[in-house]
């Protein structure tokens, strides 16, 4: 299996996989994963994003309500999450392996700059031989920011970081063809809408994500060049058992030459606006080239220059993604104008690129 020649490696670890319906840290299968880690660890860098700091705090504090408010969940995840690092802690103290906790929260990974950041906090971890336990920054996040699930910041870890593999450890054996009695999907090549109509977004109590949630990371993870496979967390062993027993749906990595930049552009989770364009642009745009004013016919949404937009031809089809080199504002005032007039339209100096082509992935 691919994990033999992978050099990193990012494990997602479900609520309902290290917390049992107690609200207890089930202490004997992270166990059993520490012992695959040291089995096919050697020479590799490991990556624990972990679910549960909010079941944790809720245990610890006694709580009994399922549905809490935003503001609340904060607090109790502030709480949790303590808890949940201490337990991966001593556990992998046991066999001699020093672990850290990163928390990340959405601007961590949707700003370039922090990104990187992110990106060099891991590669000192691993420099210093240490696990990085992750999580999302849910004391800090509201519901505008959030990632909202652990499937979908694990591939953005991934993808940063530049893993080899993720494998996404949930309740279920993969992804299962409903047509053909629940059999698992071995691969996926291309995200469909045979592979979407496959979605069953039932939730544990404990869970934020389903399916849905899978499929997003998977894109994230196949634009970047990762491998990502979901695999059974509900037995011991849990990596030894998906080699051994062949149980898993593997989504495959797009033959991409992208370099980091246009990973990163293209894995964003959101976008903040939509720049529609005429076919000449369109078709400039298919050569290679960057967009221009005077093909941006119009524009939706409110954004601000250096965030991520998507661009539509007339017929609505997304064409590619990139980073406006103008805001919203600005592009509405020199939409379909020749290059030489901007400067006399805005008032001042500024790049002839809307989207420069080194800031643009093509879709």
């Amino acid at each position: 299996m691919l994990i033999k020649n992978a050099n990193k490696i990012v494990l997602k670890l479900g609520s309902a996989t290290v917390i049992d319906g107690k609200g207890v840290f089930k202490k004997k299968w992270v166990t059993s994963l520490i012992k695959d880690i040291k089995k096919y660890g050697k020479g590799k860098n490991f990556v624990i994003v972990s679910s549960g700091a909010i079941a944790l705090g809720q245990k610890y504090l006694n709580g009994k309500k399922r549905k809490i408010k935003l503001e609340m969940s904060q607090a109790i995840a502030a709480v949790g999450q303590i808890h949940l690092a201490g337990e991966f802690q001593k556990l992998f103290n046991k066999y001699k392996i020093k672990t850290g906790q990163i928390l990340i929260s959405p601007d961590d990974t949707e700003q370039r700059r922090r990104a990187i950041n992110v990106r060099r906090t891991f590669d000192n971890l691993f420099k210093l031989k240490a696990i990085p336990v992750v999580n999302e920054n849910d004391s800090t996040a509201t519901s505008e920011i959030k990632y909202g699930d652990n499937d979908r910041l694990a591939a953005r870890v991934a993808q940063i970081i530049g893993a080899d593999i993720l494998i996404l450890f949930s309740d279920v054996d993969g992804l299962y063809d409903k047509s053909k009695g629940k059999k698992i999907v071995r691969e996926v090549t291309s995200i469909n809408e045979k592979i979407i109509s496959m979605i069953d977004n039932k939730k544990n109590k404990f869970g934020s994500g389903g399916i849905a949630t899978k499929l997003d990371a998977a894109k994230i993870c196949m634009n970047s060049g990762s491998h990502m496979f979901i695999a059974n967390g509900n037995v011991n062993n849990p990596i030894s058992n998906m080699i051994k027993n062949k149980k898993y749906t593997h989504f495959l990595p797009k033959i991409s030459t992208l370099d980091a930049r246009k990973k990163w552009i293209i894995g964003s989770l959101n976008y903040n606006g939509t720049i529609y364009i005429d076919n000449g642009a369109a078709r400039a745009l298919s050569n290679g080239k960057s967009l221009l004013a005077a093909g941006i016919t119009n524009i939706n949404g409110n954004f601000k220059k250096g965030e991520n937009v998507i661009i539509l031809d007339q017929n609505n089809n997304q064409l590619a993604r990139g980073l406006s080199s103008f805001s919203s504002t600005e592009i509405d005032k020199i939409k379909g104008k020749q290059s030489k007039e901007i400067e006399s339209i805005l008032g001042y100096l500024s790049k002839t690129e809307v989207i420069h082509k080194d800031d643009m992935v093509l879709l």
